[in-house]
């Protein structure tokens, strides 16, 4: 059986862009707290796996700009043609005014830088990876399709845009008759619902495919905090993830944790398999991306999707357990 009998692949909202179900991404992970060699191992395997699509950011590793660097170079040992590879601008990257957020001189620099690092010759995606209040969006998105016409792009992506912000992109980008949004990379995850009702409606009007990032709410539903003891220096207190974890007593968050993972025991499965292929059983839902530190991690996560069904009992339970109290 070859990687493409194995994984599932969905189509990017209204386009002809297939996307694995599961996707992989650097973020601080290579070229971060993990080294080229682990890199190289999960990359890989993931390759093998059916995994095509790998997803980067300039900013992303240790220094920032490492993440590309690491990747592209383990992305060269790989067929070009079978593999999506994606990246963003829009946090701070250089000292300077130009060194973040949305202007046509930070997007289409950034994009230069990247492609340099990464050693390819385009993106397959390139992202907006957040509005940028102050720039009128006619700049962001007219730098996105000079990224496309120029050929160092062949979609254009948001990330971290709420409904509205993204609804009034896409009405700027189609009366500018600039390239058209593909994609919409939010947070999203059992514990952080907000898209479901603020940006969904909005990208499924728009055609647009919705890749979820931090599924696994930077490790909360991993398994690793079912006592509801999140260290202050770990990433779930810091980033993403730190206004549930500030909100909740640690036997809160112990009493939700636990809970959620009899419930993935229950269907066979580990709680970060609970947590993907409850996102993934959404037809809105293009793909999950993750990071992954260990091939076995890699391969625990790429079985939930094994089993993506749920039965409405299943689903009350879940709502019961996630939406309570607020997000």
């Amino acid at each position: 059986m070859s990687r493409y009998d194995r994984m599932s692949y969905r189509r990017c909202g209204r386009s002809g862009l297939l996307l694995p179900a599961i996707s992989l991404g650097a973020w601080y992970t290579f070229g971060g707290y993990r080294d080229e060699h682990d890199a190289r191992q999960v990359m890989l395997r993931a390759f093998d796996l059916g995994i095509t699509h790998f997803d980067l950011a300039n900013n992303y590793g240790e220094p920032p700009g490492n993440a590309e660097e690491v990747c592209g170079r383990i992305l060269a040992e790989l067929p070009r043609d079978e593999l999506i590879i994606s990246s963003k601008a829009g946090y701070p990257m250089w000292p300077g005014p130009y060194g973040q957020l949305g202007s046509a001189k930070h997007l289409i620099a950034s994009c230069d830088q990247s492609l340099r690092r990464t050693g390819v010759d385009y993106f397959d995606v390139f992202y907006s990876h957040r509005p940028d209040p102050a720039t009128p969006l006619e700049e962001t998105f007219g730098a996105l399709d000079q990224l496309v016409r120029q050929g160092k792009a062949l979609y254009a992506g948001v990330s971290s845009y709420t409904g509205a912000q993204f609804a009034e992109a896409v009405r700027v980008a189609e009366r500018e008759r600039l390239t058209r949004i593909v994609v919409h990379q939010p947070f999203y995850n059992l514990l952080h619902r907000t898209i479901e009702e603020d940006l969904l409606p909005h990208t499924e009007r728009a055609g647009a495919g919705v890749i979820a990032f931090c599924p696994l709410a930077s490790g909360l539903l991993t398994g690793r905090y079912l006592d509801g003891n999140v260290p202050p220096d770990s990433r779930a207190a810091r980033e993403w993830t730190a206004a549930w974890v500030r909100g909740r007593t640690p036997e809160e968050r112990a009493k939700t944790l636990r809970a959620l993972d009899d419930l993935a025991s229950a269907r066979g499965q580990t709680l970060a398999q609970l947590a993907l292929a409850w996102i993934l059983r959404l037809r809105q839902l293009t793909s999950a991306v993750i990071g992954a530190s260990r091939v076995e991690q890699l391969e625990e996560n790429v079985a939930a999707l094994d089993r993506l069904d749920f039965g409405p009992e299943e689903l009350e339970a879940i709502d019961r357990l996630t939406l309570a109290g607020g997000q």
